[in-house]
């Protein structure tokens, strides 16, 4: 009861939400609570996915911003994610950068296998119960960064449908 009262309360106050499941313990199931967009996610929903100039993410690999780095290579890097939404909560991002998954063409098989390859290497090691994979494309699919990534997270029960 209290649950569906905190949702509509939540849902009445806010106008841009994004789904975030959360364990409820006292029932053992995930409910989905709405939280507001950051004002990152607003900035990067407004501008094209062409824009020009680096990303957070280009500032990352090109060492301008400090990111909790777990896994590099010539081809990726995996660093955990600084607003983590489970215990275990980590992004795996090519270096050289791709808008969107969409984007992704043929010749890109070699880079997207490696990107699914180190997030499972990783995923087994920091989350051996189980994980889950995402990678959200475009504006509805909850893109915030136009720069290719692979979320991993795991550490707890996962609800789904997911959002």
């Amino acid at each position: 009861m209290f649950a569906k009262v905190f949702q509509r309360a939540l849902k009445f106050r806010l106008k841009k939400t994004y789904p975030t499941n959360i364990y409820d313990l006292t029932r053992g199931a995930a409910i989905a609570v709405r939280r507001p967009y950051s004002d990152e996610v607003l900035r990067a929903q407004a501008q094209s996915v062409a824009a020009p100039g680096p990303t957070i993410f280009d500032k990352i690999i090109s060492k301008e911003i400090k990111a909790d780095i777990i896994y590099e290579d010539e081809l990726c890097l995996a660093f955990n994610d600084v607003s983590p939404q489970a215990p275990v909560h980590f992004l795996v991002i090519p270096k050289r950068r791709i808008p969107r998954l969409q984007d992704t063409e043929d010749n890109d098989k070699e880079i997207l296998g490696h990107l699914m390859l180190v997030a499972r290497s990783l995923g087994a090691a920091r989350a051996p119960a189980g994980w889950r994979l995402v990678v959200n494309n475009g504006r509805h699919g909850a893109q915030s960064v136009y720069h290719l990534h692979l979320h991993v997270m795991g550490g707890r029960q996962m609800g789904w449908p997911p959002g």
